[in-house]
């Protein structure tokens, strides 16, 4: 009776065998992804503050100080000069030295004092959008809240009421955001490069011709292969967990046992990726750099950086082939809103689906290679 997957425990045993030997990839494949963690998540702010701001206040007087006390205090703009010139203020940011620059004009306390409006200049090095939008939504909003402050003194006739509550990360903690996606990143780098040099590495070693005139079968050979990296990965995800809940203070406030079965099948994608790619390479150069073509969309399609509503129509239907999509929203769900079950399962059904087609991929692939044999 046909067994398709014959030789599975033999070739799993190997693999554990190889796995123990090479200690040096297991190590540097556990640690240095903790490594990044901890760079990235202490070295990486998302939000804006202390933005180095140039100011000519050609006014000088109590109104105009009081406006520039209300620019300091909003810990978004850090004013690390005075000039005398609107020629200091543009040399200083095409310079680079400062991202915003504010010119008070000689009037603006008489105008206020009046009852006329005054103008405020406010360059905005636009180089970088995400500052750019950040300084342009501050002044904004400094602007007509002193702007209401001398129209209704008392604050107690405002029409509309606007108070808004900031759900599930209450003090915009840029680990709380960005390291839950980091997860996604981290284990598809760990899982895809360990499988993708697995089998390139038989073949480099002339020991896959071997195994194709034994009695081993496709599905016996790539899972054999595959469950010794499984348990690595799984293990990987354990101490970025770990790290993350204490070492960054990220709280989690979902379930973490379902936070781990619904990993499984994340992992089982990354591995089966890279049992495709270690089965299409011939070198172990050319299987780094197949990998490296599934980062760089897994990094900007996912979610991960740019929100995925924003993209055109095109990529953002792209975006639903990336695995990493469905991870980082089942991490985030789960981490960051307590998300459950019953929102989180069309996600891990994606993404054992993935698995389950890559996996059968790769099979046929090597099941030619045996008939071929």
């Amino acid at each position: 009776m046909y067994n398709g997957f014959r030789g599975f425990r033999a070739v799993f045993y190997k693999e554990i065998l190889h796995v123990r030997r090479d200690f040096g990839t297991l190590f540097f494949s556990l640690i240095i992804p903790l490594l990044q963690m901890v760079l990235l998540g202490f070295g990486i702010d998302t939000n804006v503050r202390q933005v180095n701001t140039v100011v000519y206040n050609a006014d000088g007087r109590r109104e105009s100080r009081e406006l520039l006390d209300r620019l300091k205090n909003s810990d978004t703009f850090h004013i690390i000069r005075y000039v005398e010139s609107d020629h200091d203020i543009n040399d200083a940011i095409i310079s680079g030295h400062a991202r915003v620059g504010v010119k008070i004009p000689v009037d603006y306390s008489d105008k206020l004092l009046h009852g006329q409006s005054a103008q405020v200049l406010v360059l905005i090095d636009g180089s970088d959008s995400t500052v750019a939008g950040i300084a342009i939504n501050v002044t904004t909003s400094i602007g007509l809240d002193e702007s209401l402050r001398r129209v209704l003194p008392d604050r107690a006739t405002f029409a509309v009421d606007m108070r808004p509550q900031l759900l599930f990360n209450p003090d915009s903690r840029s680990p709380n955001f960005f390291l839950p996606g980091l997860t996604a990143i981290l284990l598809l780098n760990v899982t895809t490069f360990l499988t993708a040099f697995a089998i390139v590495r038989e073949k480099e070693r002339g020991t896959l011709e071997q195994l194709f005139v034994t009695p081993v079968q496709p599905y016996g050979l790539l899972l054999g292969k595959l469950l010794p990296y499984f348990g690595i990965g799984f293990f990987e995800l354990c101490l970025i967990l770990t790290a993350m809940r204490f070492a960054f203070r990220v709280p989690i406030h979902g379930s973490v046992i379902l936070l781990a079965f619904l990993s499984l099948p994340y992992i089982f994608v990354s591995l089966s990726l890279g049992i495709l790619i270690s089965s299409k390479a011939n070198s172990q150069g050319e299987a780094m750099q197949l990998a490296f073509l599934t980062i760089l969309p897994s990094i900007f399609f996912s979610g991960y950086i740019f929100p995925r509503e924003t993209m055109p129509l095109v990529f953002r239907m792209l975006s639903y082939l990336v695995p990493a999509s469905y991870f980082i929203n089942i991490t985030r769900g789960v981490i960051l809103r307590g998300a459950g079950v019953q929102h989180l399962w069309i996600d891990g059904l994606a993404l054992f689906a993935m698995g389950a087609f890559l996996l059968t991929v790769a099979a046929r692939r090597f099941r030619n290679k045996v008939i071929m044999a």
